[in-house]
């Protein structure tokens, strides 16, 4: 082998999914992938534009499929149109997720379960089944990998999303089980855990917090979409094929586990 191969993140003739990349953290992964050799299914939700944006970006390496990853039957629709399409699936970014504000001291109880049960039916549900859907795909193949994003969240006592923190950390539970379960069938699984970064999911707070946050960063800056992207391809990649149920922290040191 020589020192290209040792060196290159390639992934030539992979197929590799990613949920919730019409924008943010999964758009550009999608452009990552697909710039190491993949070929890219951008899944989304509504943004049709947004989706076809990133297809024309990167060309035909990349395939746009719309489907809401939080209905269990268009899941199901989704990683079977992939493997009829594309014969298998290599790489499964689960990405697709969803912050809202659900304080505890809200006055509407019925908003306050409509939060939880729409945060776990996409961050968790959404993941859960794609995951066991792609993985009989992944096994007759001969394996393959799954890359969760989770979140800061996951580690902490969220006080105004507190639905959301839960989500994240059943996600890096989800990710450990797989990594147990599964890695008999040459399917390994890991996360990844950013802190705040520029997307249009953390607008709102940015905007709100902006100084606050940054004064938690170590770093004194927020995090880039670019930089969750690049640890991502480096787990989809041959460097990360050892690294089974980690999770890799993303956020300038303003938490550690």
């Amino acid at each position: 082998m020589d020192a290209n191969e040792l060196t290159t993140l390639d992934l030539s003739g992979k197929t590799v999914v990613i949920t919730g990349a019409s924008r943010g953290i999964g758009a550009e992964t999608a452009r990552r992938m697909a710039a190491a050799g993949a070929r890219v299914i951008i899944n989304y939700h509504s943004s049709d534009a947004a989706a076809e944006g990133v297809v024309r970006e990167i060309g035909e390496r990349a395939v746009a499929i719309r489907a809401d990853v939080a209905d269990p039957d268009a899941v199901k629709t989704l990683i079977d149109e992939v493997v009829e399409r594309f014969g298998t699936i290599d790489v499964l970014v689960n990405n697709a997720a969803v912050f809202e504000y659900n304080p505890f001291d809200g006055d509407d109880y019925e908003a306050w379960q409509r939060g939880w049960k729409r945060t776990f039916d996409l961050n968790v549900f959404a993941a859960a089944n794609a995951a066991w859907l792609a993985m009989r795909a992944m096994r007759r193949t001969g394996g393959g990998k799954i890359i969760n994003v989770a979140s800061r969240a996951a580690w902490r006592g969220e006080t105004e999303f507190a639905d959301y923190g839960a989500s994240k950390a059943a996600l890096v539970n989800l990710t450990r089980s797989i990594a147990r379960a599964c890695a008999k069938d040459n399917i390994v699984a890991s996360c990844v855990a950013p802190g705040f970064i520029e997307t249009e999911m953390a607008k709102p707070e940015l905007v709100k917090h902006y100084d606050e946050i940054v004064n938690q960063i170590p770093l004194r800056r927020v995090g880039s979409v670019g930089d969750v992207a690049g640890a991502i391809l480096f787990l989809a990649s041959p460097m990360g094929d050892y690294l089974n149920g980690v999770t890799i922290d993303i956020n300038g040191g303003s938490w550690f586990q």
